[in-house]
Order: C-alpha cells, then structure tokens, then sequence
C-alpha cells in the first residue's frame, strides 16, 4: 500500500474515485500477503499488485465496477485445477480480496491518513469486509485520535482498543466482533490495516560500500541513516535521495538515537577505535540485526576486544560477522545485495539456501520475535 499510495492521493484530492483492492486473507502459498493492494483510477491507470499477475486481470474487472456501483466486494481467488492459467492461482494458494470504492464521500479519513503514512506517523485502517455491518466501512485510528465509523459505537469502541494493540505490534490481519463490538463473536469480521512507521538501517562507515548498501536498504523500505565521524567522507552528494547523512562519532550518534526490534545495524567501519566503542552499544541494543564487515582474523581481534569490556557470549552471538550471506560477492553492489539478503533470512526465518535445493512452503509465516 505505501507504493501505491502517491497516486492514491494524487487522485483522492483531484476529486477522482477509484477502486481499491486489498489482500485481506491468504490460504497456503500466495506471492503477496494480507496488505497488498492494487488500485484502478481514472482513465483505467492501474498502479499496484495483489497477486504478481495471476488474478490482476480480474481485479481490474471488480475495482470498476464496484466504483460504478458504489457498494465494496469481498472475492476469493484460488488455484484452478482445470486451467492453471484461468483465473486463480498457479501457485496452489488462495487469496481473498477485499475490493472497495474510495472517494471524499464513501471514506472522509483516507486524505489524512495517507498524509500520515507519507508523514511516517502510526495509523491503522480499520474495514469492515463481511457480517451485518456495511462492508467496505471504514475507521481510522491513530494512537489518540480516530475518524470515521463502522457503523455502531460498541463496534468501534472494541476496534478502536484492538487496532492500537496491533499498532504497536505493527500487525496487521483479520479481527472478528459481535454486531456491537462482542469480543467472543464472529458476526463481524474487520481488517485491521497497519501502518507503523518505517524501520530504521543505520550504517556506519561512510566508506564506498555504504553508498549502495544505503540504495539497497531504501529499497526494501528502510529509513537509512549513514554515520561517519570524517566529514569527508560523510557528504550526502555520496549518497542517495532520501538518506539522512550525520557526522558523529558512530558509539556518540547511537547512544543517542532511537532503536527499537525492527532497526537493523550495518556496521562498515572495520577499525578498532569506531567499531569496539559502537559494537559495546549495538549489542546491548535491541536491533534486530548487527552486522558487521571485516575479515575473520578481524572479526576474532574484535571478539577479543568486546569480551574485554565485559559482554558475555549471549550478546557477542549476535553480531553478523563476516557480514552477509555467502554469494561470491566482490563490488559493492553485489555485496550490498549479500547483506540485504541475510538481513531478509533473519526477517522472515529463511536459510540462504536455494530454493531449488529445499522442500516445503516457500512462504514462511513472520517469526513473532522479528
């Protein structure tokens, strides 16, 4: 949804409804999760994807006519046994679609709340996609204020409270209510739609291989800060749109930052005196991720550095070291993509090794701990 959402806005103020598809539920293997959306607006521009390309055809069908109509859609797409190229999904999945009309009149709130997913500011979009309330109905919560209805106070007041437990989770899935917000019915089922603010990438070492590691991390939609303390080499013209440029002293600049368990750690330096002083910080962080670039002699003299000023074994396994995964990389970019792809594995609980080589579900749920 964040991709989408500047032509969303840019159609929104214009005046201009469009249909908006959204992932609300997925059975088995499917290539996007609950969140996904696609969305039709005027002169038939299509931006978005719910699927990958098995069911965008079809999508694009429902997203007109329920703005033609007014009235929202609630659709399942499956593997079709008969014709894999029919409408449904050749990877064996299943994926339900909630597909609903958006302008200034069917949902007031959707200007402000993409102001505050552009803004980074926590929202939830709370939808109604079956039971006796009016589908497509939406409410926005943000951690002090809401907008809109799903059409009943108890309803709202429960949705209210539940969908800001799941903010500061970041969570995002189906909630099922009694008509009046009963939390032990299932009359009611609502997508609560979260938008946290983005995870943080801090890299440090503004050496020639930060530059593309910062490119990479904007791509997979990390706020990236890169950290230098030689203000020669901390030039934001070396690095790309979008990525704050600080000069500091890496340990001074992370002590006094925000990190939380999304944040990931890209350690560059590789020199005692910047990397001893920020890893003593780093690894008594609670980030996610801490890599860490340098050869495996380094990595054992850095070993022997930190147990010198008093981290335990817990802590020093979990640095990264030699960062990234093993794929022959040697320029920067291919290295910057071995990191990205070890801090993916770590996500989402991958192995790094080939598909072609493994059984089982492509797909793996989150592990609750990332």
């Amino acid at each position: 949804m964040r991709e989408i959402l500047p032509a969303l806005s840019r159609w929104y103020a214009a005046g201009e409804p469009f249909g908006l598809a959204t992932v609300v539920a997925v059975t088995r293997s499917a290539p996007r999760g609950p969140g996904a959306a696609m969305a039709v607006g005027p002169g038939d521009e299509v931006v978005g994807s719910v699927s990958g390309g098995c069911v965008e055809g079809a999508v694009f069908d429902l997203a007109t006519e329920v703005v033609e109509t007014g009235r929202a859609q609630l659709q399942t797409f499956g593997y079709s046994d008969e014709d894999a190229f029919a409408v449904g999904l050749t990877c064996g999945g299943e994926i339900t679609l909630l597909v609903r009309p958006v302008s200034a009149a069917t949902d007031p709130a959707f200007g402000e709340v993409a102001a505050s997913v552009a803004g980074h500011r926590p929202v939830v979009v709370a939808t109604v996609t079956d039971g006796p309330a009016r589908r497509g109905a939406a409410l926005a919560v943000w951690p002090d204020t809401v907008s809109g209805s799903l059409g009943n106070s108890g309803l709202d007041a429960a949705v209210t409270a539940d969908a800001r437990g799941e903010l500061a989770q970041g969570a995002t899935g189906l909630r099922h209510y009694g008509p009046r917000g009963e939390r032990r019915e299932d009359d009611v089922t609502v997508f609560l739609h979260s938008f946290a603010p983005p995870p943080r990438m801090l890299v440090f070492g503004a050496i020639d291989f930060a530059a593309a590691v910062a490119r990479i991390g904007a791509f997979l939609g990390y706020l990236v800060t890169v950290c230098d303390a030689r203000p020669v080499f901390a030039d934001p013209r070396r690095f790309p749109d979008g990525a704050e440029v600080v000069v500091d002293w890496p340990h001074r600049y992370l002590r006094s930052t925000e990190t939380d368990e999304r944040t990931v750690l890209c350690v560059l330096t590789h020199d005692p005196k910047f990397d001893v002083p920020l890893l003593e910080v780093a690894l008594r962080s609670p980030a996610a991720y801490i890599g860490v670039m340098g050869s495996r002699r380094t990595h054992e003299d850095r070993l022997a550095r930190l147990r010198e000023t008093g981290l335990g074994e817990t802590e020093l396994a979990r640095l990264r070291s030699p960062i990234g995964l093993d794929l022959g990389a040697r320029t920067p970019e291919e290295v910057a993509v071995s990191i990205a792809a070890e801090i993916v594995a770590l996500r989402w609980g991958g192995t790094g090794t080939p598909l072609a080589d493994s059984a089982g579900a492509i797909h793996r749920p989150r592990p609750k701990s990332v």
